[in-house]
């Protein structure tokens, strides 16, 4: 069959991760996979597998270029979007969605027709809401905020993600979903849940890159984003609080990096603290961590959870909204710790102290690419 991920962006992070590993599972089922990035990273990911087509359609530009996107976009910055907070993708994305169609049509004319097309994330959504199309499967990867109920909100969902086809890559995100709907008044055409595909094979043969600023001895990592989702700041008092004195690494960048470094010197750990940055390739960290630990306040589905497993390191999560449950449960329950500075210190502990268990691949199995490809071109997928 013939496949199309969009996404908006392939920067470094977790979304874009999985749009990357899905692309490449299309390609190594023997589908045609195609992925589309409507703006391009100077670094960024991406496939793996030589047989994905990648394709660039710089979406911003193009609506710039017709002069009414043009006009469109100074209104919405200097009158709309002062009055609806947020709402600048609704007035630029209504004409976003009929140039999508337009490029859709001239990919189709030298391709073929699509038998999937696939969103990943609310970000690609607002891009082209106006798009319609049957084929079309809209993916969220986090769980919609429960503390709003406004006309603003209304409005967004409305564009969003009525009438159309969604996935939720957990049974928490489908849950918050469907909360969502009687809150915000929409109707989707239908919901799905599809986890995460995990390229086993893939990381498996990454992980063994032998990288130089791999730290010698034990150490635990933290592979995220340092934004407030994330919440290394609770990471970094439960570390400090442990007095472990295997170092904590964290894998990542973001605006909060300052902050975390200067909390760091404040709990006195800044010494066994690194702050190693982005990486292309996280998975050595994972492979020669003794322990991976999430702290986030909301996940979708936690794929650094599953990634890690694969790389045979075993895994502590604070326990939050969204799909973490969908990965740990049954034995891996045991992995997950309230979501406060005194569990998450006492998890560490136990879970450091010992011998580094042994993975089990049982665990991994809903996840593994080619079950996840054939959820997605099922009929109701």
């Amino acid at each position: 069959m013939r496949t199309l991920i969009v996404v908006r962006s392939l920067k470094m992070g977790g979304m874009e991760r999985v749009a990357v590993n899905l692309a490449d599972a299309f390609g190594d089922e023997g589908h045609e996979s195609h992925l589309l990035v409507f703006r391009r990273q100077k670094q960024g990911l991406s496939p793996a597998n030589p047989a994905v087509k990648t394709h660039h359609f710089p979406l911003r530009w193009w609506l710039r270029l017709t002069g009414v996107g043009l006009l469109i976009e100074l209104v919405s910055r200097l009158l709309l979007n002062p009055l609806i907070r947020r709402s600048h993708f609704v007035w630029t994305g209504y004409l976003g969605g009929y140039l999508f169609k337009v490029w859709l049509a001239c990919f189709e004319r030298r391709h073929g027709r699509l038998d999937r097309i696939i969103f990943r994330g609310i970000g690609s959504f607002e891009m082209v809401w106006t798009f319609r199309d049957e084929r079309a499967r809209f993916v969220l990867e986090n769980t919609l905020p429960q503390d709003v109920n406004t006309c603003q909100y209304r409005l967004f969902s409305r564009c969003l993600f009525h009438a159309k086809h969604l996935i939720a890559v957990s049974g928490g995100v489908k849950a918050s979903i469907e909360e969502s709907q009687v809150l915000w008044k929409f109707t989707p055409a239908s919901i799905s849940v599809i986890v995460n595909p995990c390229p086993i094979k893939q990381i498996r043969h990454l992980m063994d890159e032998d990288l130089p600023d791999i730290p010698e001895g034990n150490f635990i990592v933290n592979v995220a984003r340092l934004v407030p989702q994330k919440d290394q700041a609770l990471l970094l008092r439960a570390y400090a609080t442990s007095n472990l004195q295997e170092k904590l690494v964290m894998v990542g960048s973001g605006p909060l990096e300052g902050d975390l470094k200067r909390l760091a010197c404040e709990l006195g750990i800044e010494n066994r603290v690194i702050f190693a940055g982005n990486k292309n390739n996280p998975y050595p960290f994972m492979k020669h961590a003794r322990l991976l630990v999430l702290s986030s306040r909301v996940e979708g589905m936690g794929i650094v959870l599953f990634e890690a497993l694969a790389c045979g390191t075993p895994v502590v999560s604070v326990d939050c909204r969204g799909g973490i449950r969908e990965i740990l449960k049954g034995e891996l329950e045991d992995s997950i710790a309230a979501r406060n500075e005194t569990a998450l210190a006492e998890k560490l502990k136990e879970k450091v102290s010992g011998e580094k268990p042994t993975i089990r691949e049982v665990w991994l199995k809903d996840f593994l690419p080619a079950q996840v490809v054939r959820r997605f071109l099922e009929p109701g997928g």
